[in-house]
């Protein structure tokens, strides 16, 4: 059901994000218009469309009658000025450039009501760099999609109102996502800055000869009683994503960026890129790990589930000691992405603080994780359960 502050919504950006952002807004009865600079992306965004709320349909998020309602709420405009005509909020998704992040949020300070919110979808980019062109910051916000997932963060200015907070939170429990308010920017947010973390340790541990690719899976979907593992995963976003995102990062150690780029390099030349190029790490449809048999093995491949799961937990420590978001949120946005019954600081709950310990300990020892990982956790863990009322083990 729709809130009252908000009834007509501009996507500015017609890409795929934008598309889906729009269909999830227009199945709630929202008023939506698509722009884009380019003529080209708005001849397609029909097909998007149809892409997505095939995946909907298919997943039990809407009905037949209700996508083809929704499709009626939906217009598409070439023309920024006359796409914001009547909105009451802006979500943009245009181009990971900061410089082309900066042209479009002048316009639309410029050209926005002074009632409309406006907001970015940015996954890279931190919020602060994107608002040093935003004379209006209590009305701008991020407002963070992940494709395929419920989950949606939302992070605010240092000038950001609580009002906006606000009024984006019920938004997204309109529309039946569940919104993650976090208390600061954060690279990566909360879910990537865990996930990502969790691929690359999956691939280090085959770079390293430590276990196949299939091995990796399946050690992550039993172990966690997932549907899909980390290799699976990085076919269905596409390897060449992947691959991007390393070929842009300067901030890695390049020993790690190389082995990384040199393994994936192979699929990149044979354009194998997952899911969409119908192989991947894994043929599709059908993969392998899919089917029954990909579970009969007697090997015990426990170590590869406790090296992924401690880098998993590391990232959330960090995540909670820098004050991002508490570790519940943490564990609701793990859950609510991956589809999973337990969060990381549910499985430390389970494992308990003492073999939580031994355990990184152990992965340190073998250079999986480094040192000062065991020395952060340690004296996380003695806030943490301090604040749950438990005893430290």
């Amino acid at each position: 059901m729709k809130i009252s502050e908000i009834n007509k919504i501009c996507y500015v950006g017609a890409g795929t994000m934008g598309c889906a952002n729009a269909m999830m807004a227009a199945l709630a009865g929202y008023e939506v218009v698509l722009y884009d600079i380019a003529k080209e992306s708005l001849a397609q965004v029909p097909s998007r469309l149809l892409e997505v709320t095939d995946y909907l349909q298919k997943n039990g998020y809407a009905e037949a009658d209700n996508i083809a309602l929704a499709m009626t709420r939906v217009t598409t405009s070439s023309s920024l000025e006359a796409a914001l005509t009547g909105v009451d909020l802006v979500s943009e998704s245009v181009l990971e450039r900061l410089d082309v992040k900066h042209q479009v949020h002048d316009q639309l300070d410029h050209l926005c009501a002074p009632s409309v919110i406006v907001t970015t979808n940015t996954s890279n980019i931190p919020l602060s760099s994107i608002a040093e062109v935003v004379v209006h910051r209590e009305r701008f916000a991020a407002l963070h999609s992940h494709l395929g997932s419920p989950l949606i963060d939302i992070v605010g200015t240092t000038k950001t109102s609580a009002g906006t907070v606000d009024i984006l939170t019920r938004y997204v429990e309109s529309i039946n996502c569940i919104p993650l308010v976090l208390k600061k920017e954060n690279p990566g947010y909360v879910l990537n800055a865990m996930l990502g973390p969790v691929l690359t340790i999956a691939m280090i541990l085959v770079i390293e000869g430590v276990a196949t690719i299939e091995e990796v899976d399946r050690a992550w979907m039993q172990h966690r009683r997932a549907a899909i593992g980390p290799f699976g995963m990085m076919d269905a976003f596409g390897i060449n994503i992947i691959a991007d995102s390393w070929q842009q990062r300067e901030d890695d150690d390049d020993n790690l960026k190389a082995k990384i780029t040199g393994f994936l390099a192979p699929y990149m030349a044979a354009n194998t890129l997952g899911l969409k190029s119908s192989k991947g790490f894994y043929q599709y449809p059908d993969p392998v790990y899919q089917q029954a048999e990909f579970f009969d093995t007697d090997k015990d491949l426990s170590f590869v589930h406790s090296s992924i799961v401690a880098v998993l937990i590391s990232n959330a420590v960090t995540i909670a000691e820098k004050d991002v978001a508490e570790p519940q949120e943490i564990d609701r946005a793990w859950m609510a992405a991956t589809h999973l019954d337990i969060g990381p600081f549910g499985i430390v709950d389970e494992l308990g603080s003492a073999e939580t310990v031994a355990l990184f300990e152990q992965l340190a020892g073998f250079g999986l994780l480094p040192p000062q990982a065991v020395t952060q956790l340690v004296n996380f863990l003695q806030s943490y359960t301090c604040d749950r009322g438990a005893p430290d083990e």
